[in-house]
C-alpha cells in the first residue's frame, strides 16, 4: 500500500513539473506607448493600397501615420529619425487563421486550450484562452507577422475568433476586433467507396443527411431564440443561442471550413437560405466554384497553398496556382497558414512568394497577406496598408519580405510602439555561435 501511494505521489510530481516546464512565459517586454513622433526616411515604402515610394518618408505620432510621401515630407523637430536607406517598409502582415497562443506544446495536453468538448459551442471564445506570453509568438513576429486571427477548433461549431495584435500585456490590449467570426466545420458530403471504408454507401449517406439536418435544426432554433429575445428581453437566456444572435442578425460573419466542392456548394446555399454573412475557410476546391463565390460576394481564407492536390488527376502545383486562379476570377481572398501547427504562420510571407512564382502579381501577393485580410474582417480602416490616419503597424526589412533568401525583418512597430523582435530561437543561435 505504501509503495502504491509513493508511486502515485511520484507520478503526480512528475506531471506537475512537466506542466510547469512548458507553461513558462517569454521574457520579452511589450513595446512602450509612443511618446514622440518617429520618422522613417530614405526607405522603399510599399504602401500596398497605392504606389511604391522609393526613397520615401513615413512619419507617425500617437500610434497613427501622420505623413507619408517623398523626401519633401516635413519631419517634426522632436521626432526620432531612422535613416532606412536600402531598407523596405511594409504594412504589418496579418495571419488570417491560427491557434497561436492557444497551444504551446502540441504533445502536452496541459498546454492545449483550443477546443471545447461537445459538438455545438458557439459561446466558446478563443480570446479568453489566449496566452499573450507564449514563447511561440516572438518567433512568429520575427518574420513580420504583427496580428493574427486567433480561432477555436473542434466540433461542428467551434466558437468565436478574435483578431489580435501580437505584442501586448494582455488580450484586452491586444484586441483589434473582438468578434471576428463564428466558426462552423461543414460535414463531409462525399460517399467514399475505398476499401478501408467500413460503412456502405447507404449508411454514409444517412450520416451526411443526419449531420446536415442537425445544422439546419440548430440554426432554426437560434433564429426562433433571436426573435423571442427581441420581442421579450426578459426571456430566459441560453448562452449558446445568445452567442448566435449576432450571426443571425448578420453583425458578424459565419466562417465555414470546407474544402471539397460539394461542401462549398452546400455551405453557400445554406447561408443564402438563412441570410448569413459567409467567409469560406480553406477551400481547396474554391477554384472550381469561383462563379458561385463571386456572385455571392464570399471571400476565401485560403489555407492549403503548400499541399498536394485533392485528386490524382489534378495539377501537382494546383495549390501554388490557386491564389492566381481566384484572382483571375475576381474572388476576394487572402493567404493563410497551411499546416495545423501554430508556429507555421511565420511562413505566410513565403506562401505568398510562392504564389508570385505561379502567376500572382507581386502587388497582389502583398495584398493577400496585408490589405485583403484586413478588408475581409472589416478592419482596413485601421491596418493592412500604409496610409495617413491608419495605425502605425508596420515592419522594416533589409530584403524582400516575400523571398525567404533575402527577407530579414529588422524593425517592427505595432500602433506606433517599437516591438522587440528577439525570440528564443535567435537567442539559442547566438548562444551556440559563441561556442569555441
Amino acid at each position: 500500500m505504501i509503495n502504491l501511494n509513493l508511486k502515485r505521489l511520484v507520478t503526480v510530481l512528475w506531471i506537475s513539473f512537466s506542466i510547469l516546464s512548458f507553461s513558462h512565459a517569454n521574457d520579452l517586454i511589450p513595446g512602450k506607448k509612443q511618446e514622440n513622433p518617429i520618422a522613417l526616411t530614405h526607405a522603399k515604402i510599399f504602401t500596398v493600397s497605392g504606389e511604391i515610394i522609393d526613397g520615401g518618408t513615413l512619419v507617425f505620432n500617437n500610434g497613427k501615420i501622420s505623413a507619408l510621401g517623398d523626401k519633401s515630407v516635413a519631419i517634426p523637430q522632436n521626432a526620432e529619425v531612422f535613416n532606412l536607406e536600402g531598407k523596405h517598409v511594409y504594412p504589418g502582415i496579418i495571419a488570417a487563421y491560427s491557434q497561436l497562443g492557444l497551444v504551446e506544446v502540441g504533445a502536452v495536453r496541459a498546454t492545449r486550450d483550443f477546443a471545447e468538448t461537445g459538438t455545438y459551442n458557439p459561446n466558446a471564445r478563443a480570446d479568453i484562452a489566449y496566452n499573450p506570453d507564449s514563447d511561440i509568438t516572438p518567433t512568429v513576429r520575427s518574420n513580420g507577422i504583427t496580428s493574427a486571427l486567433i480561432a477555436p477548433i473542434g466540433g461542428r461549431i467551434s466558437g468565436i475568433s478574435s483578431l489580435l495584435n501580437l505584442d501586448a500585456w494582455n488580450r484586452e490590449d491586444a484586441t483589434i476586433l473582438k468578434n471576428a467570426g463564428m466558426h462552423l466545420n461543414w460535414p463531409g458530403m462525399t460517399i467514399i467507396k475505398a476499401s478501408w471504408m467500413k460503412d456502405p454507401p447507404k449508411k454514409q449517406q444517412e450520416k451526411i443527411n443526419k449531420n446536415l439536418k442537425e445544422i439546419e435544426d440548430f440554426f432554426k432554433e437560434a433564429k426562433v431564440y433571436a426573435i423571442a429575445r427581441k420581442t421579450n428581453p426578459d426571456i430566459k437566456i441560453d448562452i449558446r443561442f445568445e452567442a448566435m444572435v449576432p450571426i443571425i442578425e448578420r453583425k458578424i460573419p459565419l466562417i465555414i471550413a470546407a474544402n471539397e466542392y460539394k461542401q462549398i456548394d452546400a455551405a453557400v446555399d445554406f447561408c443564402k437560405r438563412h441570410n448569413l454573412k459567409m467567409i469560406l475557410l480553406s477551400g481547396m476546391d474554391a477554384w472550381k466554384l469561383t462563379g458561385l463565390l463571386k456572385e455571392n460576394n464570399i471571400p476565401v481564407i485560403l489555407r492549403q497553398t503548400h499541399t498536394l492536390p485533392f485528386r490524382e488527376d489534378e495539377d501537382y502545383d494546383l495549390g501554388f496556382k490557386h491564389p492566381a486562379l481566384l484572382r483571375a476570377a475576381g474572388v476576394k481572398f487572402c493567404i493563410a497558414k497551411t499546416s495545423s501547427a501554430s508556429w507555421d504562420i511565420r511562413n505566410i510571407p513565403f506562401y505568398a512568394g510562392t504564389a508570385v512564382a505561379h502567376g500572382l502579381s507581386k502587388a497582389d501577393a502583398l495584398k493577400a497577406i496585408t490589405l485583403w485580410p484586413a478588408e475581409i474582417f472589416g478592419v482596413n480602416d485601421k491596418i493592412g496598408s500604409l496610409e495617413v490616419g491608419k495605425n502605425a503597424t508596420l515592419i522594416v526589412s533589409s530584403g524582400d519580405i516575400l523571398d525567404m533568401q533575402t527577407s530579414n525583418v529588422e524593425m517592427m512597430f505595432i500602433d506606433g510602439r517599437k516591438v522587440d523582435i528577439d525570440d528564443k530561437q535567435k537567442r539559442m543561435y547566438r548562444k551556440y555561435q559563441s561556442r569555441k
